[in-house]
């Protein structure tokens, strides 16, 4: 049983012996073990702190949470960090800006924290931007707005893990363009719920441009917020319209609920969403039967064991899956996202120690085919996970299948 990570867990004690596919997934960039600085004379191991900013009342980064713990055991029993050992240290930011800003200075201010990972509040990241560049404190955003890493000058300390809104929209204009041609054109109409914070304001925006290159037609868009648990209104208003398609740019904590929300509405059409919303593996039961055939865009990591393990990467996908499902139970999309900060941060630390400026700038060119796809980081992109990591998933009894 997962004990959470925002009180304090008991010691995990990993058996010495570590599967190859394991030891494969911690290898995912070159050179990652055997590459250690001068301090590693040291017999005892060291413990070397990630520091994680998130809330505790967040599914999202609950799922973030566990991913973390899990990677770095999986580093730690893996032994490629030599005599230092990856420690997890949690504050929950409770959604809020202000918490999230005073939790990312605490670990700022402390010199064993070696780095820090964001969860999913966007707000909190984007607050915290000059404090986190002021303390030369390398920090991995997971959360969804293109902000957060943007722009590189102002947010040089911060790098970004997730799908872009702009490779997003892109995916899902041309999954509805298909749909048109497929169906003779009946795909042409599409309105559009979006969330009025920085990721909604943002993935609507590039939307609203990638689906008039392919030709469609927005007849209505709403906006809610990010927090309301009641947006029936909302699709009503959107349904009212007659759209053909639904596109839905919201947190995965709404994605059952728009579904419900559509059916009670009468509507009858095709649903989308875009990566934003992309969560557990499996479909709320009283959403099962309203969300069947919508289709998302997200990785394959969600519905991973639909892919043949055909290259070392796809094998290391798979057996990461099958890890997190075997250790918590169930599986979530965005669990691979948290993995990869762990994997690239481990690498810069494994070549070039705890200086925190020197893992900021190893963070800024790495690259790696990772749990969640191809990443690839640049002084000039600090958002780091490419568009071909992107596919197109379908609901399908209940659960998220490649729609391929």
């Amino acid at each position: 049983m997962w004990t959470s990570p925002f009180r304090k867990a008991p010691a995990v004690r990993f058996p010495r012996r570590v599967t190859a596919a394991i030891a494969a997934a911690a290898l995912l960039t070159t050179g990652l073990a055997g590459c250690s600085s001068d301090d590693d004379q040291a017999t005892a191991p060291a413990d070397v702190l990630i520091g994680a900013d998130l809330a505790a009342n967040s599914p999202t980064d609950a799922a973030y949470g566990r991913a973390l713990q899990l990677r770095i055991d999986q580093i730690n029993a893996s032994g490629v960090l030599a005599n230092r050992r990856l420690r997890l240290s949690v504050l929950d930011n409770r959604s809020d800006p202000t918490v999230s800003l005073r939790n990312i200075s605490a670990f700022a201010d402390n010199p064993a924290v070696a780095a820090v990972v964001s969860g999913y509040c966007s707000a909190c990241i984007s607050n915290a931007y000059k404090t986190i560049n002021e303390k030369k404190v390398p920090t991995i955003a997971l959360a969804p707005a293109n902000q957060v890493a943007q722009p590189v000058q102002d947010r040089k300390f911060i790098f970004k893990l997730g799908p872009n809104s702009g490779d997003s929209a892109a995916a899902l204009a041309g999954a509805l363009k298909a749909d048109r041609v497929s169906a003779k054109a009946f795909v042409k109409r599409v309105g559009v719920l979006s969330t009025d914070d920085d990721y909604g304001t943002g993935a609507k925006a590039a939307f609203t441009s990638e689906a008039a290159k392919a030709g469609l037609q927005i007849p209505s868009s709403v906006t809610v917020k990010a927090s309301a648990t009641d947006i029936t209104q909302a699709v009503g208003t959107l349904a009212d319209s007659e759209p053909d398609a639904l596109v839905f740019l919201i947190g995965p904590d709404q994605a059952a609920l728009a579904a419900t929300s559509a059916k009670a509405a009468g509507f009858t059409g095709k649903i989308y969403y875009d990566a934003a919303a992309a969560g557990d593996l499996f479909i709320p039961q009283d959403a099962e039967a309203a969300s069947e055939g919508a289709k998302m865009v997200f990785t394959q990591t969600l519905a991973i064991d639909d892919v043949i393990a055909t290259t070392p990467a796809k094998a290391a996908r798979k057996q990461w899956f099958r890890d997190y499902t075997s250790r918590y139970g169930t599986y979530n999309g965005v669990a691979a996202l948290a993995a990869d900060a762990v994997n690239v941060l481990a690498d810069a630390i494994a070549r070039n120690g705890t200086d925190r400026v020197a893992i900021r700038d190893a963070v800024e060119t790495a690259q790696l085919d990772g749990i969640s796809g191809a990443i690839r980081l640049t002084p000039d992109n600090h958002s780091g996970l490419m568009p071909q990591a992107l596919t197109l998933l379908v609901a399908r009894s209940g659960r998220w299948r490649l729609a391929s």
